[in-house]
């Protein structure tokens, strides 16, 4: 491990998140928030500084090996989320530390689990802080950096190896940085298409951008208390197109953009997660059905994307449903869209390969001596692929578990009582990054009654589950320390 290459990386990260809050500053000064903006500016300021003296201290770095791309992307993504409560600290909007933590991981993760009651209440600047850090933590700001900052050089592959979600990025390009490039450029359209539809809806300009940046990194905050419940039907099946898109691969938006619509027709993935979408939502249909056909429709396809595609909004409140129904929230927070999306979860794709892969050893069981392959469609998988997806699986499932017994701890000596239920669903919500739980943690509360050390354990949560465990399991790893 070459510290000086690890550093470099790190601070390069933290002083680009300050650069960010300037952004929100300068809402804040366009809303005549003048205090506002400059407890933002400060935190800016502070952050850049910050920064700018880690990166600078260590001068260039070289080619990065696989496992320091893996811990900068670990220890950057702590970081940022450490830093990136410095503006709600600062502008008092949340005095409290572990409150003002817990908000900004949730930002950065694209979790949408919040402590804020009434987001209306808020300034301007804050606001905008908030759905920023979604849409820039979305896409994933180590893949930004691979963009803008030519200084990472080759080491570029490792961390978009690390950061990209689901199992493998992919390259557009030659050049990794190129790709980045690229998937920016159709994100930040999707973006900017929302924003135009949306305005032209009921919602204000602000509103508008505010909701595209959430809805495209699947994140799912609002500037509303009613979420996209507030708004009109016209925003709400916009933003169903809009989350279904944000959980599609990024690279299949750009081959089908480059190469023609037929790339879409031909994405096995694509038509499991469709399918995905369209039993969850029958299946909410089916068990909602009564409280008026167009409503109960809308709702139950509002409700299976946002669960599967982790973005988190709620115009329904789920946690009044029946257990059935609610034990299918809970099991539609572990999927994910597809691999290359913004969504958290597991990701489609691992999903077929692990059905797959049980089909095969079912045949060979009754087939002793037959020579089944594992393929996705047509293509055939790789062992390797097939190990590294049961791998994952084996230890999303341990950290799940482990983290519900944790969590359950925690609380219990913090001296907060919670049911099963929500214990269950916090933790599964935080590390796949959707956003509401059940009961008392459901769409239409928030997590400001959970304790601050209990805060802090889903906090971490979320950043495993956005970084898919690997990042910072490897961190716990004493070999990956050693010179």
């Amino acid at each position: 491990m070459r510290f000086r290459n690890l550093l470099n990386l790190v601070g390069a990260v933290i002083g680009a998140s300050g650069v960010a809050m300037f952004s929100a500053a300068a809402v804040s000064l366009l809303y005549r928030e003048w205090q506002v903006a400059g407890e933002i500016a400060l935190a800016g300021a502070v952050t850049v500084a910050v920064g700018a003296v880690v990166w600078r201290a260590f001068g260039t770095p070289t080619e990065l090996s696989t496992r320091e791309g893996f811990a900068a992307v670990g220890l950057a993504w702590s970081l940022m989320c450490l830093f990136g409560a410095l503006p709600y600290l600062l502008t008092g909007s949340l005095p409290d530390v572990a409150d003002a933590i817990f908000e900004s991981a949730a930002g950065f993760t694209t979790t949408g689990s919040s402590v804020i009651g009434e987001p209306g209440a808020l300034s301007h600047g804050i606001l905008f802080w908030r759905s920023l850090t979604q849409w820039v933590g979305g896409m994933g700001i180590i893949v930004l950096s691979v963009a803008i900052l030519p200084l990472l050089g080759m080491g570029a592959v490792q961390l978009v190896r690390a950061e990209s979600p689901g199992p493998t990025p992919d390259r557009l390009t030659p050049r990794f940085a190129d790709t980045a490039k690229r998937l920016w450029v159709v994100y930040v359209g999707l973006t900017v298409l929302e924003t135009v539809l949306l305005w032209i809806g009921d919602m204000t300009l602000f509103e508008a951008i505010n909701h595209s940046f959430t809805t495209m990194s699947t994140g799912g905050f609002s500037t509303n208390a009613g979420s996209l419940g507030a708004y009109s039907a016209y925003a709400q099946w916009v933003v169903i197109a809009f989350m279904v898109l944000a959980g599609t691969s990024f690279a299949l938006h750009y081959k089908a953009l480059t190469v023609g619509l037929r790339s879409y027709l031909k994405s096995v993935e694509l038509r499991v997660y469709l399918t995905l979408l369209g039993l969850a939502a029958a299946a909410m249909l089916f068990g909602t059905w009564g409280q008026g056909a167009h409503d109960t429709i809308r709702d139950a396809i509002f409700t299976s994307a946002t669960l599967i595609t982790t973005t988190g909004y709620g115009t329904h409140d789920f946690a009044l449903w029946g257990p059935a129904l609610q034990i299918m929230v809970v099991g539609l927070m572990f999927l994910g869209g597809m691999a290359g999306s913004t969504s958290g979860g597991m990701k489609t794709y691992r999903l077929d390969v692990l059905t797959q892969a049980s089909r095969m050893d079912v045949r060979r069981l009754i087939q002793p001596r037959g020579i089944f392959v594992t393929r996705v469609g047509k293509d055939p998988v790789p062992d390797s692929i097939v190990e590294a997806v049961q791998t994952f699986f084996l230890l999303y499932m341990f950290a799940f578990m482990t983290g519900t017994f944790g969590f359950a701890i925690v609380t219990r000596l913090a001296g907060t009582e919670l049911g099963i239920v929500e214990m269950v669903s916090a933790v599964a919500t935080a590390l796949g990054n959707v956003g509401p739980a059940l009961d008392t943690l459901g769409p239409t509360e928030t997590f400001a009654s959970v304790p601050a050390v209990g805060k802090l354990m889903l906090s971490g949560l979320m950043v495993i589950g956005r970084l898919e465990i690997l990042p910072i399991l490897i961190l716990f790893s004493p070999h990956l320390w050693k010179r």
